[in-house]
């Protein structure tokens, strides 16, 4: 349990090729919290738009063009389907040149 509020940072990795961060503010985590966020996190995977308000714009991010979501820091109370507990990354996410044959 967290004792202080914390930002979470989500990187959207694009199917271009592009990233884009944000950073949300989270208020103190308790074990009410942490359930919430688990359900919110699962219906937030659900929905084809996801809309980040900012201080001078609205950004909405369609998901079909994302590839990969990082959450930073880790949310090691997400469990249940589709959740891989105590994994390791091996290697980084690289990404390969294409050259034209000429």
């Amino acid at each position: 349990m967290y004792s202080q509020t914390r930002d979470t940072q989500i990187t959207f990795y694009y199917l271009d090729g592009h990233t884009e961060s944000f950073s949300i503010s989270n208020p103190e985590e308790t074990a009410e919290t942490q359930q919430e966020l688990r359900q919110e996190l699962r219906r937030l995977f659900d929905h084809p738009w996801w809309v980040f308000h900012l201080e001078e714009q609205t950004i909405c991010v369609n998901t079909a063009n994302v590839i990969k979501v990082e959450i930073k820091p880790a949310i090691p109370y997400l469990q249940g389907d589709n959740v891989f507990s105590n994994a390791q990354r091996v290697t980084a996410l690289t990404q390969s040149s294409r050259r034209s044959a000429s």
